[in-house]
């Protein structure tokens, strides 16, 4: 591949708004200077490791990924208490304790009926899978061969750059998550999170009780 097209691949990549997989990335060159243009998936990948290769030699704080099938522009590692701090006050973008909960069941099972994952979880998850469903963390994949015909639950490529996963195969295992849980950081992080989520049913809690007085004053005029 020509070096002329480094600058292009690295344009396209961080041009996109999701991992942008390499066929894209040669149909987009292709596309404006000829189908004869010889570059293959392994250029572009070739041409990935030189950019990161520079942009470890500069001391930059970002690198290129390969998750979800695609190459992601993303922070490096060693910022990353410093990126997740902001991530933690942003509390829209959080999942619940459950969703994370179905989520992980849903990942390590996959696929997994709900009447099966009710099962693990001993509760109803009807608003929890309806939460992931919108969010397009977890999709539906056709239905299982028992009885009733139940729908199977799967995790998306949303999942995967959700939690900057290459493939499903990336997923900690057991006694790696175990390691993480006796992590500092983790823990530290762990305690913002519960801190914010104290913060947040608390405000909720102060406004549904000023809407409630706001209620009883009017009952009263």
């Amino acid at each position: 591949m020509d070096n002329a097209y480094i600058s292009v691949v690295e344009a396209l990549i961080f041009a996109a708004d999701d991992p942008i997989p390499a066929k894209e990335i040669i149909n987009a060159i292709k596309e404006i200077d000829g189908a004869d243009i010889e570059i293959t998936e392994e250029d572009v990948e070739k041409t990935v490791d030189q950019l990161n290769e520079k942009y470890n030699q500069n001391g930059n704080a970002f690198v290129i990924l390969k998750i979800a099938n695609g190459y992601v522009y993303a922070t490096k590692p060693d910022h990353a208490k410093y990126v997740g701090y902001l991530s933690t006050e942003k509390s829209k973008r959080r999942l619940s304790q459950a969703a994370l909960e179905t989520l992980a069941i849903i990942a390590y099972k996959q696929p997994i009926t709900k009447p099966e994952l009710e099962l693990i979880r001993g509760v109803n998850s009807d608003y929890t899978l309806n939460t992931l469903l919108e969010k397009n963390l977890i999709t539906i994949q056709g239905r299982a061969d028992t009885v009733g015909r139940p729908l199977l639950y799967v995790t998306t490529d949303e999942f995967l750059k959700y939690f900057g996963l290459r493939n499903i195969s990336d997923l900690p295992k057991p006694r790696e998550i175990e390691e993480i849980m006796k992590d500092e950081d983790f823990q530290e992080q762990k305690r913002r999170i519960m801190m914010n989520e104290v913060e947040e049913n608390l405000e909720e809690d102060s406004h549904s009780d000023s809407e409630g007085d706001e209620e009883n004053e009017n009952a009263f005029e």
